[in-house]
């Protein structure tokens, strides 16, 4: 069998299309050759002793071993010399402090590949906040798994700004994106899911985090592709088109 999708456990419930798709160890990658880093990863949140006992394991260090993801034909892919000197982030997309159960775990989240360019008040506030309320939601007794969708979105209506190495032989550049999707979806003991997908622009974040809820139907629009979509259709209908303003303070307790 070689079926990503029966195989990878974060890729249950299905994923987006791709150019190539980059199996981990304990997330998947969809990489955009196009936009020269990922169309969006998706990984599950075993933050917190989920799948271990809290004495079972110890956490590992952040490792800040940024590296260019061979796997990637080189004229396609992202070097570490296109984000120096270029005012933005290596912003992860799989949280490094979601992969702290073991450095080979920590290690991979640090692939270029794992990366866009991020603002810094984006990177280091708001975007932080939203992976911290992730971390929390998923350690709620009453949830068993929560898996995480991020992606990079482009707006063709506003300029694209472009970071890249002058001196690169394939004179490679990588757009900036203009924003940033997270789509949450949690399955609860009772056998539930439930779906919030936040769109936050590329910026610094000063609202509550409710304020950037969209519906997921919009954001799918968005992306170009479809989310979930190994859920039967008729089963997330409600939870992609409802109302994205529902009170999430009630569903999901986060500070």
């Amino acid at each position: 069998m070689d079926d990503p999708f029966q195989m990878q456990r974060e890729l249950r419930y299905g994923a987006p299309v791709c150019d190539q798709l980059l199996v981990g160890r304990y997330f998947t990658i969809g990489y955009s050759w196009y936009f020269r880093q990922a169309k969006w990863t998706l990984e599950i949140v075993s933050q917190g002793g989920k799948e271990f006992a809290p004495a079972a394991f110890t956490k590992a260090e952040r490792l800040d071993n940024f590296r260019a993801d061979l796997r990637v034909p080189h004229r396609f892919r992202a070097s570490l010399r296109a984000y120096s000197k270029s005012g933005y982030d290596r912003g992860h997309l799989v949280a490094s402090a979601n992969a702290n159960l073991s450095d080979v775990r920590n290690s991979e989240t640090f692939l270029l590949s794992n990366m866009s360019p991020q603002t810094a008040d984006f990177n280091r506030q708001g975007w932080r906040k939203l992976e911290d309320a992730v971390r929390q939601l998923n350690a709620q007794d009453d949830v068993i798994e929560v898996y995480v969708l991020n992606c990079p979105y482009f707006d063709f209506m506003q300029p694209m700004k472009l970071i890249g190495d002058k001196d690169d032989a394939y004179g490679i550049k990588i757009p900036v994106p203009h924003g940033f999707i997270k789509s949450v979806l949690a399955e609860y003991r009772t056998g539930d899911l439930k779906l919030w997908t936040f769109k936050m622009p590329n910026a610094k974040i000063d609202k509550p985090l409710s304020d950037y809820l969209i519906k997921t139907y919009d954001a799918e629009q968005l992306i170009g592709g479809r989310f979930w979509d190994r859920v039967a259709g008729g089963d997330m209908h409600q939870a992609k088109g409802g109302d994205p303003k529902r009170p999430i303070e009630k569903m999901w307790k986060f500070t």
